[in-house]
């Protein structure tokens, strides 16, 4: 039987002499080194599974690597973070990573906490998603880790490397299907934030902005503001379809907000459509239900993940210069947004 440590713990010894390999083999493909065949290493992994070996995080660490990537959610709830968590996955399938996961509750200094505890276990990267801090922070934490994030959108930045979605060119598609199927009072629905410029809302304020002059639709232009929780959203959303001048459309920054929106709807009596379109964005698996039937922006979430992983793992590697991908953005067109009775 291969030896272990007095602890009981396999250790790489007991891995090079399970599979007839020198200890050196056995670090080349813990460390995915060039030049390993793939027969050493099919016997290498075929000895850990078998041995159930579980890499020293502390000793890689010393060696240069934890293989180890933080990610920063804002919030556990929204669907489309799961979207973007399983293209992480997916790129890193076939490498040695893995990941952890702190959640920031939107707030700015549980951020900076959660940062700091993963710098100090020794984590290789970073990948945050719809951070809260301005760009001045984001660009300190890059400097002190390699960082990617999605959602944010820094392009004059070289020290991070970010995955977005063409936020202003999504909006205008909400408002160019909205215009087209007879609609003109068009709400947008925000989110009530500190930060300006950097977060997604703010892109897509812009976007709402700029098509409603387009269309011609510039008195009508109304940007309302609300924090993420559910009673937030429902009160301000039932605020707006109770008031005097009640929107024919409502424009939600993330499918989240719209599915709140139809249900405030449907509490109201309101019919969706006929007396309201409702919009959404992401794209996200709820939309397609029949009870909700939500038009929404697809900004392939899986996409954003996978590149996310890919450019930290190029700047964990070594380079230096700054790379920014942008999907363009689809619209999917569902009930929600039929055009609007004469």
């Amino acid at each position: 039987m291969a030896p272990t440590t007095k602890t009981g713990r396999v250790t790489i010894k007991t891995v090079a002499a399970d599979a007839g390999v020198s200890v050196a083999a056995v670090s080349k493909v813990l460390r995915d080194a060039y030049g390993v065949s793939d027969t050493l290493r099919a016997r290498v992994q075929a000895s850990m599974e078998r041995l159930n070996y579980r890499p020293h995080a502390g000793a890689r660490a010393m060696r240069g690597r934890t293989y180890t990537l933080g990610i920063l959610l804002p919030d556990m709830r929204n669907p489309f973070f799961a979207d973007i968590l399983a293209g992480v996955n997916e790129a890193l399938e076939r490498t040695q990573y893995q990941t952890m996961i702190g959640v920031s509750r939107s707030a700015e200094t549980i951020e900076m906490s959660l940062i700091d505890s993963m710098i100090d276990r020794q984590m290789d990267g970073l990948i945050m998603i719809g951070p809260r801090m301005p760009p001045e922070t984001a660009e300190s934490v890059s400097v002190r880790i390699p960082t990617a994030v999605v959602g944010y959108h820094v392009p004059q930045l070289a020290t991070l490397d970010t995955a977005n979605n063409d936020d202003v060119a999504g909006a205008a598609q909400v408002v160019r299907h909205l215009a087209a199927n007879g609609y003109r009072r068009i709400t947008m629905v925000t989110l009530a934030v500190p930060t300006k410029n950097v977060v997604v809302t703010v892109q897509r304020e812009r976007g709402y902005r700029e098509a409603m002059k387009e269309h011609g639709l510039g008195q009508h232009i109304n940007i309302v503001p609300a924090d993420q929780t559910a009673r937030e959203v429902q009160t301000v959303v039932r605020h707006l379809l109770e008031s005097r001048h009640r929107p024919e459309a409502l424009f939600c920054w993330t499918d989240m907000v719209a599915l709140h929106a139809l249900s405030v709807a449907k509490d109201l009596g309101l019919s969706v459509p006929g007396d309201l379109a409702v919009v959404g964005y992401d794209n996200t698996i709820y939309c397609d239900l029949a009870q909700n039937s939500l038009t929404s922006v697809d900004q392939s979430g899986q996409v954003l993940g996978l590149q996310a992983a890919r450019l930290l793992i190029e700047r964990i590697d070594g380079r230096q210069q700054g790379d920014h991908f942008v999907v363009t953005p689809r619209l999917v067109v569902r009930g929600s947004s039929r055009p609007r009775p004469s």
